[in-house]
């Protein structure tokens, strides 16, 4: 009999659930049995597991969020919090486990696969950052929040004729800002794969304004590092990567940007607003997908590996070839973008 262990770990996103589900209903209709961990990485340290069933999953396909909870957790950061999971993993009979995470999620599966603990891991992350994979499971709903969002604020920055900056969750990459502001209509974007200034922002802001157009909506990625910022003073998390809530770096570029064109600003900060929700359909056909395809894995004995899709077809990355890569944005998509600047 196999066993699968479904582990969620990193930040929320929509369509856990639906991930959730199509490993449980794969696996039962192959006789496998599965079980959860509570909280991620917590629960499989404290072997806080419950027994998936049937009517475990039943209702959860359009869920937001995560019934088995879900957390932000380095176990490597204590040799005991590994002994344990090799403990619990042997105490549960598993077989494997599947976790369904962000990029840092594979870099910790490929260490304990490097351990003996074997898994699967199922690319989940409105940042859409995880190698392997041309969409993560949640960036495109987050996109549609964003579009939507923009749709929103033309209104308003057109009555009181300002300068609107919207900054988007983006870790290290721009394809949050890039897809939303390409799809929201932004008047300019700024990510972190393509250099840019200040004064070219505001030239162009100023280039609008002389068309008659007088309002503006700039779309700015979190992650994006401004000209003058004094990199040594920048936040690190367990992880390595740079804390960007304390960088501020929507309302440090909109109060740039009114010093040059005197346009009254105004800062929307999506932020977690852009991680809730009901998955669009699109992300639940792809969290399905690779959820099942997780679990006929299993069944041909396939394990350390990064399930993904690559122009619609699934494919699977071994984590050697993919945990210390990112998956930055296509800057053709820029491109594209630029037309309508």
């Amino acid at each position: 009999m196999k066993r699968i262990g479904i582990v969620c770990d990193g930040g929320d996103a929509p369509g856990i659930n639906t991930a959730i589900r199509a490993i449980a209903r794969a696996s039962f209709e192959k006789e496998y049995e599965v079980l959860g961990f509570i909280d991620g990485f917590h629960g499989l340290i404290e072997n806080d597991v419950k027994i998936i069933t049937k009517s475990s999953v039943s209702g959860i396909l359009a869920l937001g969020g995560s019934i088995l909870g879900i957390s932000r957790f380095n176990p490597y950061r204590d040799p005991k919090y590994v002994e344990a999971i090799r403990e619990n993993f042997k105490k549960n009979s598993l077989t494997l486990l599947v976790f369904i995470g962000d990029r840092d999620t594979v870099t910790i599966a490929k260490r304990l696969a490097d351990d003996g603990i074997p898994s699967i891991v199922i690319p989940k992350t409105i940042d859409n950052d995880v190698y392997g994979t041309d969409y993560s499971v949640g960036f495109d709903t987050a996109v549609s929040m964003i579009a939507q969002s923009l749709d929103n604020l033309h209104a308003t920055a057109s009555a009181h004729h300002r300068l609107m900056v919207v900054e988007t969750m983006g870790r290290e990459t721009g394809w949050l800002a890039l897809f939303g502001g390409l799809a929201g209509g932004a008047d300019y974007i700024v990510i972190p794969e393509v250099p840019f200034t200040i004064e070219e922002i505001a030239a162009h802001v100023e280039k609008r304004k002389k068309e008659g157009k007088n309002f503006s909506i700039v779309v700015v990625a979190e992650g994006v590092v401004l000209p003058d910022e004094d990199k040594s003073k920048f936040e690190f998390d367990e992880f390595g990567h740079k804390v960007n809530a304390k960088r501020m770096v929507g309302y440090r570029l909109a109060s740039k940007l009114e010093e040059l064109t005197h346009l009254k600003s105004r800062v929307m900060v999506l932020g977690y607003l852009q991680r809730g929700g009901i998955p669009t359909n699109t992300d639940r056909i792809l969290a399905t997908r690779l959820g099942v395809e997780a679990v006929n894995l299993v069944g041909l004995g396939t394990s350390n590996v990064v399930l993904g899709v690559k122009n619609g077809e699934i494919i699977t990355t071994a984590y050697e070839d993919a945990y210390d890569k990112i998956h930055t944005a296509d800057t053709k998509y820029y491109e594209l973008a630029r037309i309508f600047f």
